[in-house]
């Protein structure tokens, strides 16, 4: 049995804590004086200015990442978590042991309440595993934990989960923002007509929450009876900014503390600020521009080919993004496991594009629309997007939606083209895969450009239930390779995630998922 003591998990936290200054984590760059780290102190209230607001703080319904900002190891917490190196570590279980390839059992850790003042049990996890995997929830996420078969409580602080399968990525899973164990009680309320829990939830967080004004703020206070050390300020306070020079120009003021995200084009202003730090690191996700597959004329193959031959990503990240980012040849970066270091993915050949469309029977172009959420980043792109495709004929307007009505209306399949990122939760090529093409995941869940293949469910479905490290890595390169091919999407960059930090903001790391991460932070 693999154990793992409290007092480890402290010091490992520590380290890894400690350890986001280095270049796996991200690297805090400054200028115009030195950190005055010896004035800092716990207590305050930590403002961060965000792009988007959270569209609900109900982890099971999670779908988005400015909504798992605000709540993941902040309200919620999960059985285990994923450090810097997304090497899977203690959290509201302790230890675990594989018994046998289709059942799991953890221990889980005495003396945790929830914000309601709840005792955390091992009933606790039945019922929230229970309550993603039921239909009538509707978790965009249930197929995170739709192998889990049986919850059985052994005793108060020892629970077995039973799959159908084997399935390696589980801990990877459960370490998701969607694995966020909420209260029984908040869930029973919930039942019996209360108040949802996407607007009061409740779970053993370090924060808990205090109020929501929608399209404003989100404001979270310090859970005193945390069973940790829990986080060093008093308060945390998301504040809602549209406009990427505003949010900066907060953290140079001091009006906030810090800024997530920022656009690539701030960060010479970043660096020769005398009241800003800038902070970089790697993440896991890809950046894309996705076809609408249920829509003329992109159910045709060669359309989509030769839009990807029409617009010329290498010059997208040198000028939209900055050069912040790497060119993707397909959909996973090398951070991610099933990373296919051998893909080929499309050039820049205008000429090409419209051999393929005319091939298609549009020789003379057509008309389509590019949607974005308004991310200056992406309304950018769009742009430069617009201007590629004329060229090969294609007029192409652009349409720009607040971030909710994008993630409703993309979900609907109401859509073109669009422009949205994939942040990889678990590190895992499962999570990409599953989410971005699989036929079950059309919609909401992550397959918004409503791609089929059999073959490629059937590579992905076979993936998840290999035990041979080699033979699922040969899975999940055959579908990229398939995935390339019927492009899809235009795979644009994997991403580097940026934030501006005030100058002595202490202790900010952002998680290679990038999910923000607080419990260390301190202000001035």
């Amino acid at each position: 049995m693999r154990k793992v003591l409290v007092t480890v998990w402290v010091l490992l936290l520590s380290v890894a804590l400690v350890a986001c200054g280095s270049q796996e984590t991200g690297n805090v760059e400054q200028a115009g004086g030195e950190s005055a780290s010896e004035q800092k102190q716990e207590g305050g209230t930590l403002v961060i200015a965000v792009l988007s607001d959270a569209t609900h703080l109900d982890p099971h319904l999670g779908a988005d990442i400015p909504s798992a900002n605000v709540y993941h190891g902040k309200i919620f917490e999960t059985l285990v978590v994923q450090d810097e190196h997304m090497e899977i570590q203690p959290g509201l279980a302790t230890e675990w042991e594989r018994i046998d390839d289709l059942t799991w059992e953890f221990k889980l850790r005495e003396g945790v309440q929830f914000h309601d003042g709840t005792e955390f049990t091992a009933e606790a996890v039945k019922a929230n595993i229970e309550r993603i995997l039921d239909e009538e929830l509707g978790s965009p996420r249930a197929n995170l934990f739709e192998m889990i078969t049986e919850v059985e409580v052994v005793d108060d602080y020892t629970v077995r989960l039973v799959t159908a399968y084997p399935f390696t990525p589980l801990l990877a899973n459960l370490a998701h923002y969607s694995g966020g164990i909420i209260s029984p009680q908040a869930i029973e309320a919930e039942k019996n007509g209360g108040t949802p829990i996407s607007q009061h939830p409740v779970g053993t967080g370090p924060l808990k929450f205090e109020a929501w004004e929608p399209g404003q703020e989100i404001v979270l206070s310090k859970f005193e009876h945390h069973w940790g050390e829990g986080v060093k300020v008093d308060e945390v306070v998301f504040k809602v900014v549209p406009e990427d020079a505003t949010r900066v120009s907060m953290v140079e003021t001091g009006e906030a503390h810090i800024a997530e995200p920022v656009e690539a084009s701030n960060i010479d202003r970043i660096e020769a600020s005398p009241n800003m730090k800038l902070y970089r690191s790697e993440g896991l996700g890809i950046d894309y521009i996705g076809f609408n597959l249920n829509k003329k004329p992109f159910d045709d193959v060669r359309v989509r080919q030769a839009i990807n031959w029409a617009v010329d990503t290498e010059a997208i990240i040198d000028h939209v993004y900055n050069g912040v980012g790497m060119k993707a040849e397909g959909p996973m970066g090398p951070r991610v496991w099933g990373y296919h270091p051998d893909l080929k993915g499309y050039g820049y050949d205008p000429e090409k594009a419209k051999q393929l469309l005319a091939e298609a029977g549009y020789a003379d172009g057509f008309q389509t629309t590019i949607w974005t959420n308004d991310n200056p980043e992406r309304m950018n792109v769009a742009e430069v997007v617009q201007s590629q495709l004329k060229e090969v004929g294609i007029e192409a307007d652009i349409e720009v939606m607040e971030w909710g009505a994008y993630l409703e209306h993309t979900a609907a399949g109401k859509h073109d083209m669009f422009i949205l990122g994939w942040s990889n939760m678990t590190g895992d090529a499962d999570y990409n895969q599953y989410y971005l093409f699989h036929s079950a995941a059309h919609g909401s869940a992550g397959n918004r450009t409503f791609y089929t293949n059999e073959r490629v469910d059937e590579l992905i479905e076979l993936g998840r239930q290999e035990t041979d490290p080699e033979q699922r890595l040969a899975y999940y390169h055959e579908a990229q390779e398939i995935e390339v091919e019927e492009a899809p999407m235009i795979f644009l960059r994997h991403t580097e995630y940026i934030a501006a930090l005030g100058k002595d903001v202490e202790g900010f790391w952002l998680h290679p998922s990038r999910i923000m991460m607080l419990n260390d932070v301190t202000i001035p």
